[in-house]
């Protein structure tokens, strides 16, 4: 009876510990001031300036962790405001109807010393799966990801066939955020 009683409080004291270093917090981010997000190409090229949104993240636990991200499409700026206007009607980004890409990840995977974050990239009501490279640094409460990925347009429905405005977009982010 004795080593039954020990038996079981040793597996009691097992599950414990192991719990223990199971569920690390996964830190809550919210998307702060500094962020960018820019668009390059021969022509057009620009950038966003409205965006936000919820990090949740810890390296230790990168199955738990998530990136909710929204950008406004109205904030578009080519530096051309007869571009900027007609990037909001409906043969490209169609702010009215869609006025958000919106970016959720479903998977985040170390890669060397970087992240592959995959997730959902949904633009003018089109939802396709993709994998953004990310580095990251931490200062303090603030955490910084970036990188650079590419974006086929025509994929979205942003736009048409085009001898003058290239299919796929380059996209260069830095997002910082703050713990919550």
């Amino acid at each position: 009876m004795k080593n039954k009683s020990r038996e079981f409080w040793l597996f009691v004291f097992l599950i414990s510990v192991s719990a223990s270093f199971t569920f690390l917090p996964v830190e809550h981010y919210v998307v702060s001031a500094g962020y960018t997000m820019d668009f390059k190409s021969s022509d057009p090229s620009g950038s966003f300036s409205k965006m936000g949104g919820d990090i949740y993240f810890n390296d230790e636990d990168l199955v738990n962790s998530k990136f909710n991200l929204y950008i406004d499409v109205s904030s578009i700026n080519t530096g051309n405001g007869m571009q900027n206007k007609k990037a909001q009607t409906a043969e490209w980004f169609n702010a009215p109807s869609f006025p958000q890409i919106k970016f959720i990840s479903s998977k985040i995977a170390k890669n060397g010393s970087g992240y592959l974050i995959t997730g959902d990239l949904t633009m003018k009501g089109t939802t396709k799966q993709y994998t953004i490279p990310a580095s990251k640094t931490i200062t303090g409460n603030k955490i910084v990801f970036s990188g650079t990925f590419n974006v086929d347009r025509l994929a979205f429905k942003v736009g048409k066939k085009s001898a003058v405005v290239p299919d796929k977009m380059k996209v260069v982010y830095v997002i910082p955020a703050l713990k919550k």
